[in-house]
């Protein structure tokens, strides 16, 4: 099982039903400062998985400082960062604590790492935990008791989103829906979603919710970048207008490939030259590699023309599409971060014609059936 923690500042509005289970809390113990808390929360559950924290701005709908702005998750009432710090986990525990602190001072409010956590006081958090049905067995009550175990490590009560991680074709999907409901019931969550999960699958979840009264997922985790669009810009769209799930994406710059810094070859020290990431450097020295690398170059120019560097024009290219709650960052280092969040000031230079431009350059533009239609 992997565990996400989101954490979120409710001073500006309480999500659903967050305000009753905030009071069984000890909503007046101290708080110890944004570092000390990260530090004491990493040591709690460094074993156990998957993170995201949230804080949501007390009034406006920005971060004054960064020009961060905030989104609903689907057409729930979370409210998180158009930018999210994603896995962590090559860093030691104190430059991750130097990257959450860093991103939360600069308006992040959505975590999703592995390995190393952060947050507040309960009772300002929003936290999701991911379960990967493989750990478990294929029944409601194995799954309770592996979300009671994980609530235990944490010393929680309860998580406000849990995410099921691709689902286990051995199970019926009838008793995966059932087993979310169940835990959202049991006030041991109050939402769930999905990750990986095809749009299908997504649909026959929410058919079952609404068969036998049972609550559907608000959100799925999908993998977009430039070079991978049709989820996201087709699938994912059609999803949120007929049944309000929405999307939170990952690997923006497509595991670094997209970062300018491969170029046709493999540096040392980077993550394609890592044991376990063969697969990622034969991508990168396949022929379709070379030409993805050729098109980076053309995009390098406009993003000189931008001001921008070439991550910052892919992340805002991604941010650009409204149906995406929130883009997931990977960063190693504090300057790498800084570099990435960048690219909310980017975002209001892509204009339609720039938009195009990048399109023509990718030539991989997915058209939906109301695209044909017009």
């Amino acid at each position: 099982m992997q565990v996400s923690l989101v954490c979120t500042d409710h001073r500006g509005g309480v999500s659903r039903n967050t305000e009753d289970r905030l009071n069984r809390q000890n909503a007046n113990s101290p708080s110890t400062g944004t570092r000390s808390k990260f530090r004491a929360v990493a040591m709690v559950a460094r074993s156990l998985g998957q993170l995201s924290v949230q804080s949501v701005p007390s009034s406006s709908e920005q971060s004054v400082k960064t020009g961060m702005k905030y989104r609903n998750l689907g057409k729930s009432g979370l409210r998180v960062s158009c930018l999210g710090l994603g896995k962590i986990t090559r860093q030691t525990v104190c430059m991750a604590e130097q990257l959450m602190t860093l991103a939360y001072e600069n308006g992040i409010n959505l975590f999703d790492t592995a390995e190393v956590y952060a947050a507040g006081k309960r009772s300002s958090l929003v936290i999701t935990t991911k379960i990967f049905w493989a750990l478990l067995l294929l029944n409601c009550g194995s799954y309770f008791a592996g979300l009671k175990a994980s609530l235990e490590r944490l010393q929680l009560d309860y998580v406000d989103v849990v995410f099921a991680n691709r689902p286990d074709p051995n199970t019926p999907m009838e008793e995966t829906v059932r087993a979310m409901t169940h835990v959202i019931n049991q006030g041991m969550a109050m939402y769930w979603g999905t990750s990986r999960w095809s749009p299908m699958e997504i649909m026959e979840a929410y058919s079952v919710a609404r068969q036998f009264n049972q609550i559907p997922p608000i959100c799925e985790q999908a993998e977009y970048h430039m070079f991978q669009r049709e989820k996201v810009e087709v699938q994912l769209p059609e999803l949120f207008h007929k049944i309000g799930v929405g999307a939170m994406t990952w690997s923006p710059l497509a595991c670094g490939i997209i970062s300018g810094k491969y170029d046709g070859r493999v540096p040392p020290y980077s993550r394609a030259s890592l044991k376990g990431y063969q697969w990622l450097k034969d991508k990168i020295l396949s022929e379709e590699g070379r030409r993805q690398q050729a098109k980076l170059k053309e995009l390098q120019a406009i993003a000189e023309r931008l001001g921008c560097t070439l991550p910052q024009l892919a992340i805002a290219w991604c941010l650009r599409n409204e149906g995406v709650s929130s883009v997931l960052l990977g960063a190693s280092n504090t300057d790498q971060l800084m570099e990435n969040i960048g690219a909310i000031q980017v975002l209001p230079k892509l204009s339609s014609s720039i938009t195009h431009e990048v399109d023509s350059i990718l030539g991989n533009k997915p058209y939906s059936k109301k695209d044909y239609r017009s």
